[in-house]
């Protein structure tokens, strides 16, 4: 239990260090933030739209729940059965445990189908897994993203800039 509440310390401990963008991507239009408020794929969509979503999500720790949905989508594009295993290992591990400072939650039904795939990894291990963090970001943090003043901010910036070209 200690060791527990040691690594949950520590993983709260790094969440206040910068995050680096997890993926490269070009400044969004004012059209494309728009566009995130109509829908959630639309946001998840956009590699800058993730990478906002993101730092709002750290903010409520909870970014281990997009780190995640990216650690599947990259399994997915996976094709060599050894890095398939190497893969989904660390997903597992960093994502899974119980034992992990970062460990989504999920369902027991889930955990049992993951437990069970684990067994022959593969690119789709995760998709129970993977679909049931995207309904939660959408259902719980993504209603409070439109409302935060992240959003606001980058809305505002984006409109102003927009206007002046």
């Amino acid at each position: 239990n200690e060791d527990r509440e040691r690594a949950w310390r520590a993983s709260r401990e790094t969440k206040l260090e910068p995050v680096p963008n997890c993926e490269a991507c070009a400044r969004p239009t004012a059209e494309e933030v728009r566009g995130w408020a109509q829908s959630f794929d639309k946001l998840m969509k956009s590699p800058a739209g993730r990478n906002v979503f993101r730092e709002f999500l750290r903010t409520e720790y909870s970014e281990e729940n997009m780190l995640f949905w990216l650690a599947c989508e990259e399994l997915k594009g996976e094709c060599n059965k050894h890095s398939i295993d190497e893969k989904a290992r660390t997903i597992y591990e960093d994502y899974i445990s119980i034992l992990s400072p970062k460990e989504v939650s999920l369902d027991s039904r889930v955990r049992e189908v993951i437990n069970r795939k684990m067994q022959e990894p593969s690119s789709h291990t995760f998709d129970d897994a993977q679909l049931q963090i995207y309904t939660l970001m959408h259902r719980d943090s993504y209603p409070r993203f439109l409302n935060s003043a992240i959003y606001k901010a980058l809305l505002q910036g984006a409109s102003r800039s927009s206007s002046e070209s």
